[in-house]
């Protein structure tokens, strides 16, 4: 295993691979490496993958083994937390009735259960509520805030919203108190309410900026927990275990795409121990709808469980995922889980039918220089939009909007790219009047538009966003060492897979193996999506490749001419467990000719 030459020169000497991409070595000290290698006994390529992360020898022994121990903050530190601690602990000595205001993607589910059970257990009585997607839209709204408060609900707990519900909490008046638990941006002063917990408020100083609500959620039960200790209460019962629902977390933060690193890394990467147990219902029948077999990881969390909690909300029943995740009976769970993966399959068919004209929209937008695209249609599924846009994006490495329009509104959402600040930029535009509502965050945002105005807010974005312009067609792809097909095996999987768990901020690293000949290869899976190829290498040696998406592009038919000239592929080196065997494959993203 070779890690290559750190520098600008492209990487093997590609400019423009067949998906298009530059491929350019990620820098990697050697001394660093070294250092770390040396100081924690792992493998040369451990220490030089960790040094091109920015992994200092210092930090290095708490990157491979992330404990909370290690990064786990007071909670306090958070703006509010006491506040809302104090308040909810009120609740609980009480036994009154604790409302559950969330949200319908895997975070505000994941936010909910974690309050739900956290609570539940702690002997407070909980109601939950899931608005729904096309009656109610995202957030808090006055109507079922006061019927919470009709139901006998002291205090409503927003998990995933609330932070610009500022309207429809004052309709509250009086009638229960509310809390606040959030990670969106927020501009301007917090609502008026007991406490509004949210790191990106402007005068939080707690530096958790990049954590989904979920982990807020259970920071917020550690302070409850914690200020109940206090009290006195647990001299007659039993504290909660919140370790135990460590898996919730791992799951929101994957699915919310937060960056793997410090606080998020040691949640999941102890999150997916618990999950491993399959001790929830909810999410063991989950894996075995998903034919989930192996211990659970980020791609389980991101493409197996999150889609088909996500797809509830998004074109079926808002509440579905959330009941899935309390589910306290495995065949309860299951029943659930197989109406789960029904609607997945649902949500499958109503994106690929706005895909294709969406697509060909924006084609036509950044073909006439839009830096950003911004694509709308009648009837358009609003519960699709967003993972319509995220095609987009990664097909154009642009911001993209989608937006379905109904009775003279466009309820929409977009993807942005790195270095790209979309949430910010909605929030201008609904700052500016564009807009009946917006925001989000720096990669995604959400808003609803007069559908007389969509041209409008184009032109705002392509000049809010016009930095866009300068991105390259397709991102570059960043190289972080080269392996010959004799020297890919369980061991440098094995290694490779320590620096996990893997998502954004800890992306997989992308191995070149070169001068590869195909000697076979198939098209397999649903709808023969999938090519599975076999190459040997130029000193001998066999592999298996994988390359998901295959569609009909250069890269696919570069791997349908078995025997031709020599290729250099990239991609990730992962082991795989079936039937108690472990094989080594290339998962593929690209390839070059040698």
């Amino acid at each position: 295993m070779d890690a290559g030459l750190n520098g600008a020169a492209p990487a093997f000497g590609v400019e423009r691979s067949l998906t298009g991409r530059r491929w350019l070595w990620r820098p990697a000290a050697d001394r660093t490496a070294q250092a770390i290698a040396q100081r924690c006994g792992v493998p040369e390529v451990i220490g030089r993958l960790l040094a091109g992360r920015g992994v200092m020898p210092d930090h290095a022994a708490d990157f491979l083994e992330p404990t909370l121990r290690a990064y786990l903050p007071d909670p306090s530190a958070l703006t509010d937390m006491d506040a809302a601690a104090a308040r909810i602990a009120d609740s609980v000595q009480r036994g009154a009735t604790i409302a559950i205001f969330g949200d319908y993607d895997v975070d505000g589910a994941c936010s909910g259960a974690l309050m739900a059970l956290g609570l539940g257990e702690l002997g407070a009585t909980t109601i939950n509520y899931v608005p729904d997607r096309l009656r109610e839209g995202y957030g808090p709204n006055a109507p079922a805030l006061r019927a919470l408060a009709g139901q006998g609900a002291e205090l409503i707990v927003c998990v995933d919203c609330g932070t610009a519900a500022h309207e429809a909490l004052a309709a509250l008046d009086g009638r229960a108190d509310a809390i606040v638990l959030d990670h969106h941006k927020s501009e301007g002063a917090p609502p008026a309410i007991v406490a509004t917990v949210n790191p990106n408020r402007a005068d939080d100083a707690s530096g958790l900026g990049n954590v989904c609500a979920a982990t807020i959620s259970f920071l917020t039960l550690v302070a409850v927990q914690r200020e109940l200790r206090r009290r006195g209460f647990f001299a007659t019962r039993r504290e909660i275990d919140l370790l135990s629902m460590l898996d919730l977390v791992a799951l929101a933060t994957v699915c919310d795409v937060m960056p793997l690193t410090g606080l998020n890394r040691a949640l999941v990467t102890q999150g997916l121990k618990v999950m491993a147990r399959r001790e929830r219902p909810g999410i063991a029948a989950l894996l075995d709808v998903a034919q989930v077999r192996e211990a659970p990881g980020t791609m389980t969390c991101g493409f197996a469980i999150g889609p088909r909690i996500n797809a509830a909300g998004r074109i079926a029943e808002a509440d579905l995922g959330l009941r899935t995740l309390l589910a306290a009976e495995p065949a309860t769970a299951m029943v659930l889980a197989r109406r789960l993966d029904e609607i997945n399959r649902e949500r499958q068919a109503v994106e690929a039918g706005l895909l294709d004209e969406a697509m060909t929209d924006a084609e036509a937008q950044f073909a006439a220089g839009a830096p950003v695209a911004l694509v709308a249609g009648e009837q358009w599924h609003p519960g699709v939009v967003g993972i319509v846009a995220g095609r987009i994006k990664e097909t154009f490495n642009r911001p993209a909007l989608v937006a379905g329009i109904a009775e003279g509104r466009a309820v929409g959402s977009g993807r942005s790219v790195p270095g790209v600040d979309l949430g910010s930029a909605i929030i201008a535009a609904r700052e500016a009047g564009l807009l009946i509502k917006g925001g989000g965050h720096a990669m995604a945002a959400g808003f609803t538009v007069e559908a007389g105005r969509i041209e409008a807010l184009r032109g705002f974005l392509a000049e809010r966003l016009a930095v866009a312009a300068t991105l390259p067609d397709a991102a570059d792809l960043p190289i972080e060492g080269m392996a010959a097909v004799g020297g890919i095996d369980e061991a440098l999987a094995a290694a490779i897979g320590r620096v996990g768990p893997f998502g954004a901020g800890n992306e997989e690293p992308v191995f070149v193996v070169p001068r590869a000949r195909v000697l076979r290869a198939d098209r397999i899976g649903r709808n023969e999506a999938t090519i599975r190829a076999f190459v040997e290498g130029e000193a001998g040696g066999r592999l298996k490749t994988i390359l998901f998406r295959a569609g009909d592009g250069d890269l696919a038919a570069a791997l349908a001419r078995p025997g031709g000239a020599p290729l250099n592929l990239a991609g990730h080196i992962r082991a795989e467990q079936w039937n108690g065997r472990t094989s080594v494959s290339l998962i593929l993203i690209d390839a070059a000719p040698a």
